[in-house]
């Protein structure tokens, strides 16, 4: 477990964060909900805890997000296929997997309120400590000694295991021959698919494959609006590699010199603050033992950066002997500095051959390759498992995009435009120029989403557009009827430039595409 001074730094981070942009995670609720982009669900009911619904303009954010990462991790690559696999599936999958014995977090209740709570959770708060991954003895103990209290000043019960799966039935009959699950994580699927993925795709080791989807936790006390929810959606890559050739990555000259911002077991106990070290320097000084895993957790942290995510708000964390899995050999979390404290973002681990060694022992069936080189049998081994929450990134990017412009005297969204729910609007100065406007809006409205909108001041809808983090806005103005030329307008400057309507959907495509920069038109 880490010590006390890596925790007391933490804190002071998170809060140093949290006062520099003013903005805490019910502030960006309140927003989302406000500009469309989410919703508490069936909130006219009374809403459900760990449940959202994503509005007009969330919907085409969290779209473009998740098109964005299949397009980076999979349909740029050779080594990367992709699947979509069922949310309910035989519950065998559950039971080999381990999920439907042991799958959950340890829960403690208030014995006067009878609320229920996350130990590990409760004591981070009150201790300041690490606390994920200790067993419900170890808990119960920091629990005792330190004299821990519910958040109502009550005695807690003594800590157990609560898992986290939802049942449902399959078929008309409801028996315990009828129970099956929705998935928890996506990443079985991928394991009882690896076969016929392998002999469907061309694909020789290494090779990955991907999904994205929703999973299912029945989580003990679903908080911190989007980051844990009960119903969640996942983008996940299990990376195989031959049990032989686990250091082997051919990829690696292409993060060597990339930088991270890295916090290691050994600093984490020492209570030291994370280092900016570059890739080449972690594997030299056995920071990071696996080039592989060097690798996949440099391309996440650029993947991140690429769209507009703060490198500073990012770092990697090294799990202790407490956190790691049974199965895993080494593991590190892409984390965020979320303004209640450094928190998962996503999880990176080395899995071995574990899980696909319990699906032949549960399933009896053949889930070895046959090796051309060796011309032997081999099972592979996942050397890396970038796992990642489509909600929580979506949190990501709209805290590092939210800023509050004095100046304008609005809220500024400043979102990669691959990223905007909008990539342009049109606006007609006055309403005598509504005709040609909405033939440019019609002219460019297939070849990306755009708004329309003609009500009120330019000014005031500039600053609607803002808000939304739409990039650039179109303006019609009595000019365009002489010379066939509008206005764009940058959103983050608010620098504006004349363009021919001909040459718009061009000058649009190289401006959401980066190949162009607004200053050089």
């Amino acid at each position: 477990m880490a010590e006390k001074a890596a925790n007391t730094v933490e804190t002071k981070t998170a809060k140093a964060a949290e006062t520099s942009k003013g903005l805490g995670i019910d502030d960006m609720a309140v927003f989302c909900k406000k500009k469309g982009f989410v919703f508490p669900s069936s909130e006219i009911y009374g809403g459900m805890a760990g449940f959202f619904d994503y509005g007009p303009l969330g919907t085409e954010m969290k779209n473009n997000l998740k098109q964005e990462w299949w397009r980076f991790h999979v349909q740029s690559r050779q080594d990367v296929l992709g699947i979509d696999g069922s949310i309910i599936c035989n519950p065998k999958v559950w039971v080999a997997s381990g999920h439907a014995e042991k799958f959950g977090d340890v829960l403690v209740e208030d014995l006067k309120t009878h609320e229920r709570f996350r130990a590990d959770v409760l004591i981070e708060e009150a201790l300041r400590i690490h606390a994920d991954g200790l067993s419900p003895e170890d808990l119960g103990k920091l629990i005792k000694e330190n004299n821990v209290k519910s958040p109502k000043g009550n005695e807690l019960s003594n800590p157990r295991q609560f898992n986290l799966m939802f049942t449902t039935n399959v078929g008309p009959v409801q028996s315990e021959n009828s129970k099956a699950y929705l998935r928890a994580e996506t990443a079985q699927i991928i394991f009882s698919e690896f076969k016929n993925v392998y002999e469907t795709g061309r694909i020789k080791l290494p090779f990955g494959i991907a999904q994205m989807g929703r999973a299912f936790r029945n989580e003990i006390a679903p908080r911190h609006f989007l980051f844990r929810c009960r119903e969640f959606e996942q983008m996940e890559i299990e990376y195989f590699v031959h049990p032989d050739k686990k250091d082997d990555c051919m990829f690696i000259e292409e993060v060597i010199e990339d930088k991270m911002n890295i916090l290691s077991v050994d600093m984490q106990t020492k209570g030291q603050e994370e280092k900016n070290i570059s890739v080449k320097q972690a594997l030299d000084k056995k920071i990071i033992q696996s080039p592989w895993h060097a690798y996949w957790l440099a391309k996440e942290l650029q993947w991140f950066a690429r769209y507009g995510a703060n490198p500073d708000n990012l770092r990697i964390r090294q799990h202790g002997k407490d956190e790691l899995a049974h199965y895993s050999t080494d593991c590190w979390d892409l984390e965020y500095r979320f303004p209640w404290g450094w928190k998962e973002l996503e999880g990176i681990a080395d899995r071995s051959d574990f899980d696909l060694q319990q699906h032949i022992k549960h399933s009896k069936k053949d889930l070895s390759i046959y090796d051309e080189e060796t011309k032997k049998k081999v099972v592979p081994h996942v050397v890396a498992e970038p796992s990642l929450g489509v909600d929580r990134s979506f949190l990501v990017f709209m805290f590092d995009a939210y800023d509050d412009d004095k100046e304008r005297g609005n809220i500024v969204l400043r979102l990669h435009p691959k990223f905007a729910p909008y990539k342009a609007a049109v606006l007609p100065l006055v309403n005598k120029l509504e005709s040609k406007a909405r033939a440019v809006y019609d002219s460019i409205k297939e070849e990306m989403t755009c708004y329309y909108d003609k009500s009120g001041s330019i000014g005031r809808r500039y600053a609607r557009q803002d808000e939304i983090g739409t990039p650039y806005c179109i303006t019609i103005d009595f000019e365009t009827l002489d010379n066939e030329e509008i206005t764009i307008r940058d959103r983050d400057t608010t620098a504006q430039t004349r363009v021919k309507i001909s040459d718009l959907k061009e000058t649009m495509r190289k401006l959401i595409n980066d190949e162009i920069k607004f200053s050089e038109l």
